[in-house]
């Protein structure tokens, strides 16, 4: 029942998204871009400027990266086998990639761990953000049918200002600067509301989706790759990074996760085909309600 408790709400969410989209009828594509553009920076400026990163965090980081850039490997070599477009590895890459180790992930940890467990799941959904924002954006534009591959690619991280908001918020952690509580207060409000935005996004999406149309054999290796495969390469990461052993239990759990449902925020902002993102996002997060309790099995 913690579990599901959990799960709940991150359907109904999905849900609210979903039935208005139905019945009222929204331009989800202008929803997303204020998320994108001006919800989303301000929630990664509070999460670097609110989180203390010390230097044993760095096994954490190379851990993030080294297990993004080794699922986007296998699904180059998926999509070299399949001879899937650019559009399409793309599509697979952020639907296959990028955990949801955020509004998923940390509540998870917490219910299993504690709040001994927070500090390290917390710290994760730091470095995940940093790589949602810099590679997650580079593939979805470099996937984009109106871009000119890498190079839009490079210039859409460069004007993303998700990474200026990181940037922003660790200086001023790191150079002490306190703000104002009414400023403080403006940030949290509009922090507290990215990710339901974005949830509601995925809904609106998910709403336009005809299930005759979904790429079956894509959908299939994307869970595979994100369900499956995914843990197991961090089990193998774990061999060869010098932490305790909770942390390698939570660094597997968080590899286990569902796809991000920014990933959906970015296949729609960029149109990188959206509803094969949606539909991973969405189907990945049901399945993990019977493949997350095997984890959990294996792993404590």
């Amino acid at each position: 029942m913690g579990f599901l408790s959990i799960l709940l709400p991150i359907f109904s969410i999905f849900a609210i998204g979903f039935i208005g989209q139905k019945k009222i009828g929204f331009d989800t594509k202008a929803i997303s871009t204020m998320a994108l553009y001006l919800m989303s920076p301000v929630l990664v400026f509070r999460t670097f400027y609110t989180t203390k990163v010390d230097f044993d965090y760095l096994y954490l980081i190379i851990y993030t990266f080294a297990l993004c850039f080794t699922l986007i490997i296998i699904v180059y070599i998926i999509s070299f086998i399949k001879k899937y477009s650019t559009v399409e590895t793309c599509g697979m890459i952020l639907a296959s990639s990028f955990m949801n180790n955020g509004n998923y992930g940390t509540p998870v940890v917490l219910l299993l761990f504690g709040e001994t467990g927070l500090d390290t799941s917390i710290i994760l959904m730091v470095i995940q953000q940093l790589v949602m924002c810099t590679i997650g954006v580079y593939y979805a534009a470099k996937g984009s049918i109106e871009g000119n591959g890498i190079k839009s690619a490079l210039n859409a991280v460069k004007r993303m200002p998700i990474v200026y908001g990181a940037i922003l918020g660790g200086t001023l952690h790191g150079l002490h600067i306190t703000l104002g509580k009414s400023f403080q207060q403006a940030i949290d409000l509009v922090a507290d509301a990215a990710i339901p935005t974005i949830m509601i996004v995925l809904g609106m999406q998910l709403a336009k989706i005809s299930v005759k149309n979904l790429a079956k054999g894509k959908i299939s290796f994307s869970l595979i790759i994100k369900l499956a495969i995914s843990p197991v390469i961090a089990y193998l990461l774990t061999f060869f990074l010098p932490v305790d052993d909770t942390v390698k239990q939570i660094m597997i759990i968080m590899a286990a996760m569902p796809t991000a449902a920014n990933t959906t925020m970015y296949a729609l902002q960029f149109n990188t085909d959206p509803e094969f993102v949606s539909s991973a996002t969405l189907i990945s997060t049901s399945l993990s309600l019977a493949t997350l309790p095997i984890i959990f099995t294996i792993v404590l």
